[in-house]
């Protein structure tokens, strides 16, 4: 029997009868839903829904979109993305789609059920060890967004994930970024591995941790690639900050919480005139520098980016379940707290 959570009509956001495009909550509760589209496409193919029993089409027909492809696992043959197409119908009534997406990516993360738990797990262990982009997972969702660039150019096409699947939505849009291509991305509860500093109560021992952090990693950072730092127009991280990823994150998930002290401290080491060191330290991990001390070539790592719009839900949640889930970035009762930052 299928959960309320996978039922649109008793868990999504029927309240959004009508979108607002330049609203930035209808804009997350949208990309949101396209994502949880995903997981109950697989859902669907898991317990065999089909016609009338499957589950998945509400969550994007009711915002007017038509799904164009699915995104399938080569290992095991999970759906793990899909592409959508905006399809209003012509309406002098209806809010302005200037902003509206004309496609939408979105990647769903792990599901923990026999079907798919094995390969999804494989992907989340290679993601600890900065190793997804040597997935084959990855190489075909990275290729059907290259396509979906070429043949739409002119094109507003965002990129979407939760948790797995914001990590794949996150490294293709730095790919694409790399290339000059700036893909709106809605990163739900991405994750960043690092020790849980932002759990720690005491303010002045978190800080204290991080100024530490901070200098272990820069003198690391300079000891192995020595002090002869890129201008900016070599800086692959400065080059990076002209794209500004949507992040959504929960201080009570661990898997996510540390981008708020990421960006936090960034900014408090300007301020106490230590800019230059968190500059090195931002865009390197320890793990990194070692791999590249030993002579082994290593990608930067995934999680660390230069800018975002970061925003955390400030609402209590009952458990790690609904501090981590998709569903509440559709509520219409979430408290929600906004920033940019931008690296400069």
């Amino acid at each position: 029997m299928a959960s309320k959570r996978e039922n649109f009509h008793l868990s999504g956001p029927l309240y959004l009868t009508a979108v607002n495009w330049k609203n930035d909550h209808d804009r997350r509760s949208v990309a949101a839903s396209l994502v949880q589209g995903v997981y109950i496409l697989e859902r669907d193919r898991q317990e065999k829904r089909q016609g009338p029993e499957a589950l998945a089409r509400p969550w994007w027909e009711f915002f007017q979109f038509q799904m164009v492809r699915q995104l399938v696992d080569d290992v095991d043959s999970s759906i793990f993305g899909a592409i959508y197409e905006f399809k209003p119908p012509a309406s002098p009534s209806s809010l302005s789609t200037c902003e509206s997406p004309h496609y939408v990516i979105a990647f769903r993360g792990t599901i923990r059920k026999p079907h798919s738990v094995s390969q999804d797990l494989k992907l989340d262990l290679h993601l600890l060890q900065n190793g997804l982009h040597r997935t084959s997972r990855f190489e075909i969702a990275m290729q059907a967004v290259r396509n979906m660039v070429a043949a739409n150019q002119d094109k507003n096409i965002w990129l979407s994930g939760h948790s797995l699947g914001s990590a794949m939505a996150m490294l293709a849009g730095k790919n694409m970024a790399k290339t000059g291509i700036f893909l709106e991305a809605f990163l739900f509860n991405p994750p960043f591995f690092s020790a849980p500093i932002e759990r720690i109560k005491d303010k002045k021992v978190k800080q204290g941790l991080r100024i530490a952090s901070s200098l272990i990693t820069a003198g690391l950072a300079v000891a192995v690639k020595g002090t002869n730092q890129r201008n900016k127009f070599e800086d692959p991280f400065v080059y990076l900050s002209t794209w500004v990823p949507s992040l959504f994150v929960n201080p009570e998930d661990h898997i996510c919480s540390e981008y708020i002290g990421y960006f936090e401290h960034r900014e408090k080491m300007k301020d106490i005139g230590a800019g230059g060191i968190e500059r090195l330290a931002t865009q390197n991990s320890i793990h990194g520098l070692f791999m590249t001390a030993m002579g082994k070539e290593s990608e930067p790592p995934l999680h660390l980016i230069p800018s975002a719009a970061l925003t955390i839900n400030s609402n209590r949640s009952p458990d790690f379940i609904g501090a981590h889930g998709i569903h509440q970035w559709w509520g219409p009762d979430s408290h929600f707290k906004f920033k940019l930052y931008r690296y400069n």
